[in-house]
């Protein structure tokens, strides 16, 4: 009795420390809808999931090139219809978005090609184009995540992607990266 007890209390604890851990992500879809008073957005993802994203004061915006596009909170720019990438974190079954990058048309602009190479480091990727150039981009934090993910250990140089940057006096950064299937 004691040891079922006690197992039980350990399945328990470790149940529950998994579960207070924040678990980070990003998807793409489409805003389905925007609550600017209650701070939610809905994002139907390209994989037909729906997510209910909470946001905050704090959450940042890129919109494109201007860099004055760039906002906190209201997510002004982002509405009904809007190609979106969120990198969101959640907790407890609540997802909190903390930036929201505008894709498609008068979003940021897109590359996609084969990962030449990446230094995590210098926050770095280079992308194959295919077309004769190799595209070298400063990679945000998020980016930095998201490439991760996206090129597999081993793999960094095969990998094909795409990523979604703003320029910026010449140059280029990453904000959104994903693995092209």
């Amino acid at each position: 009795m004691i040891r079922t007890l006690a197992l039980c209390a350990l399945t328990f604890s470790a149940t529950s420390m998994f579960a207070a851990q924040d678990v980070a992500g990003a998807v793409v879809g489409s805003v389905k809808a925007v609550d600017r008073a209650t701070k939610v957005v809905v994002v139907d993802t390209k994989d037909g999931a729906e997510h209910t994203f909470h946001f905050t004061d704090k959450v940042a915006v890129h919109l494109g090139d201007d860099t004055s596009n760039a906002s906190k909170g209201a997510l002004r720019g982002i509405d009904k219809g809007t190609i979106v990438a969120v990198h969101y974190t959640a907790k407890g079954g609540r997802e909190t978005a903390h930036e929201v990058d505008r894709l498609g048309n008068d979003g940021l602009h897109a590359v996609k090609g084969t990962v030449k190479g990446m230094d995590r480091s210098a926050k770095t990727i280079a992308i194959d184009t295919g077309k004769g150039t190799v595209e070298t981009l400063h990679l945000t934090g998020d980016a930095t995540d998201d490439a991760a993910r996206a090129t597999a250990k081993g793999t960094e140089k095969a990998a094909t992607v795409t990523a979604y940057y703003t320029v910026d006096a010449g140059e280029k950064t990453a904000h959104f990266i994903e693995r092209a299937f």
